[in-house]
């Protein structure tokens, strides 16, 4: 990371002045998108509802509710006040927050809502400075409300901390559903700010061992550019072509691209595609088979994030 980048980087992760941009950044948002960025559709399967919320500039907090018990758990809750006007809406009870991360964008809303609503667990990684955090939770910790079975894995590199958090799906005989944060995104992944390319890659490694047909629910909403980007590094693939095709009919209406399943991140994602032989001979040498006279995944998924950060900065 560049000294100017790490010097922003410590004053909005460190400082009252990062709490200050978040502020300013939630006042312009609720400005100028009134009803949110995007136009989202919630997924009901077998009385379990999981409800994105457009929030900030670009960023997806969600509910996720046992519609039977009409208990509710919100993930990265940034603007209190429209995760508040859906819990009404829906005619839920908040009883847990799931943090991904520390980063204001995505904790912003702990405070307010754990006020609101006092038995309000809020969960997350110890390791990361999550404010109003009550429920630290360790990889693999599970978190149980109602019929809702939600497993939290360690997947550090772009916080030390960061946690994603996996809903499981056979309680409700259901997908399972993948709440990414900023890990893993429509075809993109999150900058590497407390960790290395390494760590990263491990993290990455981590979601590629769930099911295909895992759904992906992620912080934000950077699909078109992401598969413009993966565009740039697989120009000949079908796949990301179809979906560049649908996203931007989507995004023509303000429509939310979420949630991807993992099947298809796989088909067209680069960041999942270091194994591929077509982007090792199109960013450098293969691995060798000592790992000495190659390049290595880790260093192809960092030569991968410095062409993204060039190609536009998200």
């Amino acid at each position: 990371m560049k000294a100017v980048g790490l010097a922003w980087y410590s004053l909005y992760t460190r400082t009252w002045l990062g709490y200050l941009f978040y502020r300013q950044q939630l006042r312009r948002a609720r400005n100028r998108y009134p009803k949110g960025h995007s136009r989202t559709q919630p997924r009901l399967f077998n009385g379990v509802k999981v409800l994105p919320i457009p929030v900030l500039s670009d960023n997806y907090s969600y509910l996720i509710i046992d519609t039977h018990a009409r208990l509710a758990v919100a993930v990265d809750p940034s603007d209190p006040q429209a995760v508040q006007a859906s819990i009404e809406k829906e005619g839920v009870n908040l009883v847990a927050i799931l943090c991904t991360h520390k980063h204001w964008d995505h904790s912003g809303g702990n405070r307010d809502l754990s006020r609101w609503h006092q038995d309000c667990r809020v969960y997350g990684s110890p390791q990361d400075g999550i404010p109003y955090l009550t429920h630290p939770l360790c990889h693999q910790d599970v978190v149980s409300v109602g019929r809702l079975q939600i497993q939290a894995l360690a997947t550090p590199g772009h916080t030390q901390g960061h946690l994603v958090y996996l809903l499981d799906g056979e309680p409700y005989k259901g997908p399972s559903c993948l709440f990414s944060g900023d890990l893993l995104f429509l075809s993109g992944c999150g900058r590497t700010f407390e960790g290395t390319a390494e760590t990263m890659l491990s993290s990455l490694d981590t979601v590629l061992g769930l099911g295909d047909d895992t759904l992906l629910w992620p912080g934000h909403e950077y699909a078109e550019e992401n598969l413009g980007f993966a565009g740039v590094v697989e120009p000949e693939n079908l796949a990301r072509e179809r979906k560049m095709q649908w996203v931007q009919r989507q995004r023509m209406e303000r429509k939310s691209t979420c949630p991807s399943t993992l099947g298809e991140e796989r088909s067209y994602n680069p960041f999942l595609r270091t194994h591929c032989l077509v982007l090792q001979e199109a960013l450098g040498p293969g691995p060798g088979p000592t790992g000495d006279d190659g390049c290595s995944r880790a260093q192809l998924l960092e030569k991968l994030r410095q062409l993204k950060d060039l190609h536009k900065s998200k």
